[in-house]
């Protein structure tokens, strides 16, 4: 391929982990790339938020982009096992369903990923405090003009690029100017979660006893499958512990274009009575002793039919809104990134409708089975009903039943796209 005669230029619109991902790989690939970013600063590291599980693809990945691959180790730790187990809430006692000890992910905090990408990026790159307010494509299609409004200073300004990048979440207005009708799907449950920061008392009997219930913890990611849900817990750097119950429910109301919400203390004590009823008095304490946790809806859409539109393109949750359940999110946006930079340094500005032709043809296959994969394996660990099979029973499972809840059965679950390699 012909190699661009000048440096072209991408508006990545989402300073999230996919946007700043995708920052990374258009200028390995020779662009110029602003990413614009409504929030006001980038975020700092905190003891509440969100921890993720961090596959190997992703890791090799990203180590060309950071100036130290060395601290990736240092900000994670392995999660070797996947341990799904049953709770009997009565009697409160466990027992293994399956157990994968080839698991090879790494447990991050969402923060602590973010800023590490972040801070290898040049300054310039990053306009925090930016909020799009509309894009035009130009009438011959070879460019885009995005406003956006610095919300500090209330002024306007305009951004001229080649691409424009879709990285604004599973929420995204880009999406919905080309899809107005696509409307996200509700699962049928929510997610309590949080993070315990027991720094200051590593030696408290909440986390001995805690050790003693879930012995892997540092080095596994537990699933509890219960009677109301399932849950899942798994240690952190800096000692801190994340949890995740996912409990059906009927659609919240949360304000604002937000799937998270902060509640009160007379419903997160109700929380925690429930969680009594359901899980063992370990798991129980932890939550108890987490400080603000809070809600999350959990939702996904139908997968898409097409990822990009001209000189725009989707990546990340605003191009494959997912459930959690296949530890997918995170990974997707960051191989989006990767393909979608290996793309444009292959065609070339010259090039772009093959470029992004490409970059479709290669993720939209995967992140629509992925999709739907995650959303069946939630719905059998929720003990919701599917077309095909009866409601999983967690008392009554064998091992060989019990292997449909591992990880590993998600499609392309290790796979590296040939344009990678």
């Amino acid at each position: 391929m012909k190699e661009s005669r000048r440096n072209a230029k991408a508006v990545v619109v989402g300073g999230s982990i996919a946007g700043i991902s995708c920052a990374h790989a258009l200028i390995a690939a020779g662009w110029d790339v602003v990413v614009l970013e409504k929030t006001g600063s980038p975020p700092s590291g905190c003891a509440t938020g969100a921890g993720l599980g961090l596959d190997s693809v992703s890791v090799k990945l990203i180590k060309p982009w950071i100036e130290q691959p060395e601290l990736i180790p240092q900000i994670t730790l392995p999660m070797t096992i996947e341990h799904e187990q049953a709770i009997d809430g009565d009697k409160k006692i466990t027992w293994t369903l399956t157990r994968d000890e080839n698991f090879n992910f790494r447990a991050v905090h969402w923060t602590n990923l973010h800023s590490l990408l972040y801070n290898s990026l040049p300054l310039e790159v990053v306009l925090w405090g930016h909020l799009v307010l509309s894009f035009r494509i130009s009438d011959d299609k070879s460019s885009v003009k995005v406003q956006a409004r610095v919300l500090q200073t209330d002024e306007t300004v305009e951004i001229d690029g080649d691409l424009l990048i879709a990285a604004d979440g599973c929420l995204s207005s880009i999406r919905k100017t080309f899809l107005p009708e696509l409307k996200l799907r509700y699962s049928g449950y929510c997610a309590w979660r949080g993070v315990l920061d027991f720094s200051d008392n590593k030696n408290s009997e909440t986390i001995a006893a805690l050790k003693r219930a879930y012995p892997d913890l540092g080095n596994c990611n537990y699933f509890d499958i219960g009677s109301e849900g399932h849950a899942i817990l798994y240690e952190l750097i800096n000692q801190r512990i994340n949890w995740i119950w996912y409990l059906n429910q009927p659609e919240p109301e949360f304000k604002g274009d937000s799937v998270t919400t902060k509640v009160g203390s007379e419903t997160i004590e109700k929380m925690y009575e429930a969680a009594e009823k359901v899980w063992i008095p370990e798991f129980v304490k932890v939550m108890r002793e987490t400080k603000e946790p809070f809600l999350n809806a959990i939702y996904d859409s139908d997968p898409l039919d097409r990822l990009y539109w001209d000189n725009v393109v989707l990546i990340g949750d605003a191009a494959h809104p997912i459930s959690p359940h296949g530890a997918r999110s995170t990974n997707m946006s960051i191989l989006d990134a990767a393909v979608l930079g290996k793309c444009l340094g292959k065609w070339g500005v010259e090039n772009l409708s093959s470029a992004l032709k490409e970059y479709e043809s290669i993720r939209l296959p995967v992140a629509s089975e992925q999709v739907l994969f995650s959303r069946r394996m939630g719905r059998i660990k929720q003990r919701l009903s599917l077309p095909d099979r009866g409601l999983f029973d967690p008392m009554t499972a064998t091992g060989e039943e019990s292997k449909v809840l591992q990880l590993r059965n998600i499609p392309y679950f290790s796979d590296i796209p040939s344009i990678l390699r």
